[in-house]
C-alpha cells in the first residue's frame, strides 16, 4: 500500500467511483472520521452504508496536498440505487486526512475555497494532474 496521502486518496475515490466498497475500506482508517451536509459521523459501518445507498461518483478537477492534507475540487453525480437515474449534480470539494496509510478523516464541502482555507492550503499546493 502507498504512503504517499495523495495516491491514497485518488486510490479511495477509484474504488468509490467503482463502487468498490471493499477496496475503499482497505484505504479508509476503522475510526475514519466523516462530515457531510447532514453531519459528522465515524467508522467503517458509516462508509459502508453510504455506499450502499449514496450512488454517488466523483471526477476530479483538481487537487491540492501538503503532509497530509489533500484536497480534491470534484464534480460529484448522485444516482439512485435501484433505477440509476440521476437524482443530483454539482461541483464540490472534498478535503482529506491521510494516516498511517489510510484515509482518517474527509470533510465535503460545497464552497472549493472554504475546503482550501480550512486545510490551510493555498494555489502554491497545487498538484499537476495525475499525482
Amino acid at each position: 500500500m502507498s504512503s504517499d496521502p495523495v495516491r491514497i486518496v485518488h486510490e479511495w475515490l477509484a474504488a468509490v467511483n467503482a463502487g468498490d466498497v471493499e477496496g475503499a475500506l482497505a484505504l479508509t482508517a476503522p475510526d475514519v472520521t466523516i462530515i457531510g451536509p447532514r453531519g459528522a459521523a465515524r467508522g467503517h459501518k458509516v462508509l459502508r452504508a453510504w455506499m450502499g445507498h449514496a450512488g454517488a461518483t466523483f471526477q476530479t478537477r483538481e487537487t491540492f496536498a501538503a503532509g497530509d492534507v489533500v484536497v480534491v475540487a470534484q464534480h460529484g453525480v448522485w444516482r439512485d440505487a435501484a433505477t440509476g437515474d440521476i437524482r443530483g449534480e454539482t461541483g464540490v470539494a472534498t478535503r482529506f486526512r491521510v494516516a498511517g496509510g489510510r484515509v482518517a478523516e474527509m470533510e465535503r464541502y460545497n464552497d472549493f475555497s472554504a475546503a482550501l482555507q480550512a486545510a490551510g492550503l493555498t494555489e502554491a499546493d497545487r498538484r499537476p494532474s495525475g499525482s
